[in-house]
């Protein structure tokens, strides 16, 4: 199971670079434009992954900030919101790569941010979450691109397997 994991949080790293190199390619307007999507623009999503990813690294080590709404503004910066990225996504490889094999069918608990209700679970359900939910956002990040008319971004697992980082989990 950690080996599957350590995959996800690696495929992870990789997908949100490839989003993050091509949102570099966004003047600020584009950046800050509102295409529908949930989190409503590039700024916003890419936002909303980082607070997400925070919330949970918080809930799942006990260490970091966490922030108190969903749709927190980190950073409005572009280069001082990727350097965050990059950070939090190291935290995550790094932390990953440093459990147990039986941490992942631990349990924790924590309080929602919605709704505040506590919440006792089994780590690696809550873990899948954590990266099925990135790649739910970075689908809209995705649709985001192409609503700006940008070319289109390979992010499927499949295609990281295939690089060389990714073909020691294939």
């Amino acid at each position: 199971m950690k080996q599957h994991f350590m995959m996800l949080a690696a495929y992870n790293q990789w997908a949100n670079e490839r989003v993050y190199e091509a949102a570099a390619d966004l003047d600020a307007e584009e950046y800050d434009r509102d295409t529908g999507a949930f989190f409503k623009s590039m700024k916003g999503t890419l936002n909303h992954l980082l607070v997400a990813d925070r919330v949970w690294l918080k809930r799942f080590t006990g260490e970091g900030d966490a922030p108190s709404s969903l749709d927190t503004i980190i950073h409005a910066d572009f280069a001082k919101l990727r350097a965050a990225r990059q950070a939090e996504d190291k935290r995550i490889v790094e932390w990953v790569g440093s459990l147990s094999d039986k941490a992942f069918a631990g349990r924790f608990t924590y309080m929602t941010v919605t709704d505040m209700r506590t919440i006792s679970q089994r780590l690696a359900p809550a873990l899948m979450h954590l990266f099925n939910h990135q790649t739910h956002h970075r689908g809209q990040a995705h649709m985001i691109l192409t609503v700006l008319e940008r070319p289109s971004i390979a992010l499927d697992l499949i295609y990281f397997q295939r690089t060389e980082d990714g073909r020691a989990f294939a």
